[in-house]
């Protein structure tokens, strides 16, 4: 392995073109249809598309097609109407935007732009979210692992740990707050810090903030030019089979991954569906307001459980709860038709079930369940 050598403390300011790859900084995007005429017009003759429509139109009383069902035309490329409510409902620029196929999309294309296959690497926390790994090693970037910290019953980020652990050709390091599995978030002032230390990408995955106390990075990223904050619309917004990844950095960072993402990533439906649902903020805070309360209630009820050992605090929507016997205990809810997840293999989470907040009912019943449970 290559990398060897810990970062100096004595490195030079964030320089992003020094950090992408060669071959990215130099690449020719594709130039789709779509990008290269953005105006009106009655006829599209430019993409090779179906003239008559879908199957999905609906006719008219007179047996005409309408067009409201239609999907034969590409969606926008750069979704520029979703982007624009994003960017209004979330108080940022919309040249700070850039939407994935989910956030796996996002993070395959943050590796794939920095991370020279056999030569860079990234940075993790375990536990954390998978597909961090995942996505390195199908680019075959290293991963240097830095575990947290289990501080009594609490989990917690090192920073001198973490950035002792930096190699010269360490380019991202993803950073999970509110953390998965755990449901730790950690403090502004220690994401700070790193940040204003590494000099490279510091992607700051925040897919459950909506459920917790602390404040999102996403306006930071105009004083820290190498501070990425990822976001979703699958959890406190409920839209996850729509699959729709938020990312907030730099409009230099952006463009970068406009220039390697696929055409036609965002399919027309879920551009649709997002601009519907963004109009009822409304409908995100009362489920917000109902998923912290039970979260809490769970919190209260579980430790009273004779298999629960220990509920670790939590600012996202579930918690990590040690039990005695926690795959007799998964299969024991599997049996009652409730799946929760088996986190007891993953590092410093032995003998751990994640358990996602419910509604009122499923909750009352997974807690019926558990206590019945010997």
């Amino acid at each position: 392995m290559p990398i060897s050598t810990p970062a100096t403390a004595a490195q030079a300011p964030f320089d992003l073109w020094a950090l992408l790859r060669s071959n990215i900084r130099t690449i020719k995007p594709y130039s789709s249809a779509r990008s290269e005429f953005s105006g009106t017009a009655e006829v599209f003759l430019d993409a090779n598309e179906n003239p008559f429509g879908s199957p999905t139109n609906a006719l008219g009383t007179n047996g005409a097609l309408k067009a409201a069902n239609a999907y034969n035309r590409y969606p926008d490329p750069l979704q520029k109407q979703v982007k624009a409510r994003l960017a209004a409902v979330k108080g940022v620029e919309a040249d700070q935007l850039f939407l994935g196929n989910g956030s796996d999309e996002v993070i395959d294309l943050l590796i794939r732009a920095f991370c020279e296959p056999s030569h860079d690497s990234i940075l993790i926390t375990p536990p954390t979210y998978g597909m961090y790994e995942v996505s390195a090693d199908i680019q075959n970037a290293h991963v240097i692992r830095v575990p947290l910290l289990l501080d009594g019953e609490r989990y917690a980020l090192d920073v001198e740990q973490v950035m002792a652990a930096v190699m010269p050709h360490t380019k991202l390091m993803f950073l999970c707050s509110p953390n998965n599995p755990t449901g730790t978030i950690f403090p502004t002032t220690t994401l700070h810090e790193i940040i204003h230390r590494f000099r490279g990408v510091v992607v700051v995955d925040e897919a459950y903030i909506d459920f917790a106390p602390e404040h999102t990075l996403i306006h930071d990223v105009q004083r820290f030019p190498n501070l990425v904050v990822m976001q979703t619309l699958s959890k406190a917004w409920g839209l996850a089979g729509l699959r729709l990844g938020i990312l907030v950095a730099s409009p230099e960072i952006v463009r970068v991954l406009n220039s390697i993402k696929p055409p036609y990533n965002i399919n027309t439906l879920t551009q649709q569906h997002v601009l519907r649902a963004l109009e009822h903020t409304d409908w995100k805070e009362r489920v917000l307001r109902i998923t912290r309360q039970e979260r809490e209630r769970l919190a209260r009820e579980l430790p009273t459980i004779q298999c629960v050992q220990h509920v670790f605090p939590s600012d996202a929507n579930f918690l990590l709860v040690r039990v005695t016997a926690p795959r007799e205990l998964y299969t024991a809810l599997a049996q009652a038709g409730i799946i929760v997840r088996d986190r007891s293999t993953a590092p410093l989470c032995e003998g751990c079930l994640r358990i996602t907040v419910g509604t009122p009912d499923e909750n009352t019943k997974l807690l019926e369940i558990m206590r019945s449970f010997a």
